[in-house]
């Protein structure tokens, strides 16, 4: 359709508005983001000298609401990357059911390699020079990958000294004691598990006893480890990282390897465990697979040598398309990442309420809202699924674009 135009879109959106059969001015709307800003930031280096780096914020659709979305620190961030990302931000918050829009954000650097002192000149210059396109009605943005709290809480401060007013809710993800929402750092995994449960529940699947092999022991894949086994009953039998991947048939002892992690860098090494390759965990013979890593990891010869039951995507993009109709052709039920991760950006809009209301919710209160929101978006897609004989990844972007095309209409864009 107009596949040529859309360097850096999703091909899934591409995919869903042929399904759709939209009309070309809607297609067109969806298909280009409202903004994109590039932007230079120059900060003074603890040595002296002065370095230019290049950030970005792209704001892709604010249809249903305020723009939201995190901001990437990376050294191979690009701004197809970034319009990428933008746009399944929109899809996300939409199947969330959030009155939220979607964008994106990053600066080109390596955070590794920046003191402190560099860091926050950096956060705080990509603030000035991005603060009139953003604000607690407008674009709110989040962490991402190379940010966390401490950063979130400097754009805070930034932001609102240039206000000469305390704007807690232009930024999400910041440090509870200035406005953040508990739960808000296992949001992710949580959001995920609730989807893993609803679908062995609609699958018929017993989750006590079985087996889980998680790709990525980051913040998402740790999280859902602990989660799988605490609140599923699973057994944990493998998890990988970028170094390698470690097994145990009868269950991984997660404190151990967690520990391992945290001496070494890596799980390759916990006590008790056999170290496979990376791309192993896939293959392993578990119920269920959950991507918690990186982009493309799972790829068409991978899926071919699949045979669990579910693939939870926590991570971003992390099956291919030709990967992703292999797994469907064979029966495996895939959750989608724009379903399967959406508890990060839930979480967030709850601490969006939160510092609109001046309010501190119990974190046993965002967990439970948080589940209600995840069960009844994965109900949502599955129905759509079954019903229209599709993937649940083209169910949830064909359930999130009704939405998002019904609120332009209703506003009387197209």
């Amino acid at each position: 359709m107009f596949e040529h135009r859309h360097n850096g879109l999703p091909p899934q959106i591409l995919d869903c508005a042929r399904f759709m059969n939209l009309d070309p001015l809607t297609a067109e709307y969806l298909c280009h983001p409202m903004r994109e800003l590039t932007v230079s930031i120059p900060i003074r280096m603890d040595d002296g000298q002065v370095k230019v780096f290049t950030g970005y914020r792209i704001q892709w659709n604010d249809a249903l609401g305020p723009m939201k979305g995190g901001i990437r620190y990376h050294p191979d961030e690009t701004i197809d990357t970034v319009r990428s990302l933008a746009a399944w931000m929109t899809w996300k918050t939409a199947l969330l059911d959030l009155p939220l829009g979607g964008a994106k954000g990053g600066i080109v650097c390596d955070p590794k390699t920046l003191s402190d002192r560099e860091l926050q000149r950096l956060t705080r210059r990509y603030i000035q020079r991005i603060a009139p396109f953003i604000g607690p009605e407008t674009d709110v943005p989040a962490p991402d990958v190379g940010t966390d709290a401490r950063v979130m809480g400097w754009m805070m401060d930034e932001y609102s000294r240039l206000q000469g007013k305390y704007q807690p809710g232009v930024i999400t993800g910041k440090p509870i004691q200035v406005g953040g929402a508990l739960g808000r750092t296992e949001a992710t995994a949580r959001g995920g598990i609730a989807t893993i449960s609803e679908a062995a529940r609609e699958l018929n699947i017993q989750l006590k006893d079985a087996t889980v092999a998680i790709q990525g022991f980051g913040n998402a894949g740790a999280n859902a480890a602990y989660l799988a086994r605490n609140l599923l009953n699973t057994r944990v039998i493998a998890v990988s990282d970028s170094k390698g991947c470690v097994y145990h048939a009868e269950g991984l002892n997660l404190e151990e390897v967690s520990a391992q992690k945290r001496k070494t860098g890596s799980v390759v090494g916990a006590p008790n465990t056999e170290k496979m390759n990376g791309d192993d965990v896939f293959t392993l013979e578990a119920d269920i697979v959950i991507a918690a890593a990186l982009e493309d990891a799972i790829t068409p010869s991978i899926a071919e040598k699949m045979t669990p039951k579910i693939v939870a995507e926590l991570a971003n993009g992390p099956t291919t398309p030709e990967a992703d109709r292999i797994l469907f052709e064979e029966g495996v039920h895939v959750i989608p990442d724009i379903l399967c991760n959406a508890g990060g950006v839930t979480v967030s809009f709850f601490e969006m309420i939160q510092n609109k209301t001046f309010d501190a919710w119990t974190e046993d209160e965002v967990n439970q809202r948080l589940e209600k929101k995840m069960i009844k978006a994965y109900r949502d897609v599955f129905q759509m699924a079954r019903t229209s004989g599709i993937t649940m990844r083209k169910a949830a972007y064909v359930v999130a674009s009704e939405r998002i095309i019904n609120a332009m209409k209703l506003r009387g864009w197209i």
